[in-house]
C-alpha cells in the first residue's frame, strides 16, 4: 500500500496503523470484502486504497457509528456541513466547550444520533476511545485539552474516503452470524471481534460481546462454505500471551504483528512490545506466505 490510508476520525482499537501489515496476509483480489466488526472501517479502507477488492460489505451492532459512516461514503458534503456546525458551538456555549461536549452527548443519549453529533462525541472524546454504559448510551469524557479535529483537518480525510467507497459499499447494523449466513466464496472475511477478556461479559467499549464458543461454531460455518478470513485476535505483550487460541482443527496460520510499545507499561516504567495475533484461514495462507517481506522486523511468524 503506497501511502497512508485516509482515516475518519481516531478510534481506540481502529487497524489502521496495523493495516499495511494486515494486507500483506490478504489475497491480491476479491470479489468482494466483509467486515462484519467494522468500527470505522479501517480495514475496509486500506483495502479499497490497495485495491484489494470489487466491493465492500460494512457492518458493526453499532447503529449511530454505520449510519455516520454511510453518511461519510455517500454525502460527504452534507456531513462536513453538519459537523462543522456542532464543532463550531462550542465556542460560544456559555459555559465553555467542555460543558458543550456533556450538552451534546446528553442529547445524542436522548435520542439525537445524528451522524453530525456520533462524529463529534468521538472526535472530541478521549483518545478516540469510546464508552458505553450498562443502558447502552455514550459515557466516555471529553479531552479537555483539545477541542477535537477541526473540519478543515477532516474534510480531505473524509472526501478520500467517499471516493474510494462511494457505489461500492453497502451497510448494515445486525448480528455478525448474519454477515457469515452472506458471505460466499470469492469472498474474504475480516473480523477483528471483540477480544475475549470482553468476549463472554458485557463491556464498555463495545455495544455487544460475542461469545467465544459462539464465535468458534460460527468459523466452523464460513470453513464449510469455503469462505477465506482473517481474524485479528488477541495476541501478547512483554511475553506474555493473552486469550484462548482458536481450535488448531480449523487449521489456521496464526502470525503475531507488532503492535509497538505498550501503552500501560511504558505508564508504569516498563518497556514491553505488543503483538495482535492475526488467524489466517487454511485456504489463504499458501497463496499469500509468498508475498509476505521475510526481511520485515515486525513481522514474526507463530507456529501451532
Amino acid at each position: 500500500m503506497n501511502g497512508k490510508a485516509p482515516h475518519i476520525v481516531q478510534y481506540q482499537g481502529s487497524k489502521r496503523i496495523l493495516a499495511p501489515q494486515i494486507l500483506q496476509y490478504m489475497p491480491k483480489s476479491c470479489s468482494r470484502m466483509i467486515e462484519p466488526f467494522s468500527g470505522t472501517a479501517a480495514m475496509t479502507i486500506a483495502a479499497a486504497m490497495d485495491g484489494r477488492a470489487s466491493s465492500f460489505m460494512v457492518n458493526d451492532l453499532n447503529a449511530p457509528l454505520v449510519k455516520m459512516l454511510k453518511e461519510a461514503v455517500e454525502r460527504p458534503t452534507r456531513l462536513l456541513r453538519d459537523y462543522e456546525h456542532v464543532w463550531s458551538s462550542q465556542f460560544e456555549f456559555p459555559e465553555g466547550h467542555v460543558a458543550h461536549f456533556y450538552a451534546v452527548r446528553d442529547r445524542f443519549n436522548a435520542g439525537e444520533t445524528s451522524s453530525a453529533n456520533m462524529l463529534y462525541l468521538l472526535a472530541r472524546c478521549v483518545k478516540g476511545s469510546v464508552r458505553y454504559g450498562r443502558g447502552g448510551n455514550f459515557n466516555q469524557s471529553p479531552d479537555k485539552r483539545r477541542h477535537g479535529t477541526s473540519p478543515a483537518k477532516l474534510a480531505p480525510n473524509l472526501l478520500a474516503v467517499s471516493k474510494l467507497l462511494k457505489g461500492r459499499t453497502e451497510f448494515s447494523s445486525v448480528d455478525y452470524r448474519e454477515m457469515f449466513k452472506i458471505a460466499r466464496k470469492g469472498d474474504v472475511v475480516y473480523m477483528d471481534p471483540p477480544y475475549q477478556g470482553v468476549s463472554d461479559v458485557r463491556d464498555n467499549r463495545y455495544c455487544s460481546g460475542v461469545s467465544f464458543a459462539e464465535f468458534v461454531e460460527s468459523l466452523y460455518e464460513l470453513e464449510a462454505k469455503g469462505v477465506d478470513y482473517l481474524i485479528s485476535y488477541d495476541g501478547q505483550c512483554g511475553g506474555r500471551g493473552y486469550g484462548e487460541e482458536l481450535p488448531s482443527d480449523l487449521k489456521c496460520r496464526k502470525y503475531l504483528l507488532c503492535a509497538g510499545l505498550s501503552t500501560q507499561a511504558t505508564f508504569l516504567g516498563r518497556r514491553e512490545v505488543t503483538y495482535e495475533a492475526l488467524y489466517v484461514s487454511k485456504s489463504i495462507a499458501p497463496r499469500v506466505e509468498s508475498n509476505i517481506c521475510e526481511q520485515c522486523e515486525f513481522q514474526e511468524v507463530a507456529s501451532w
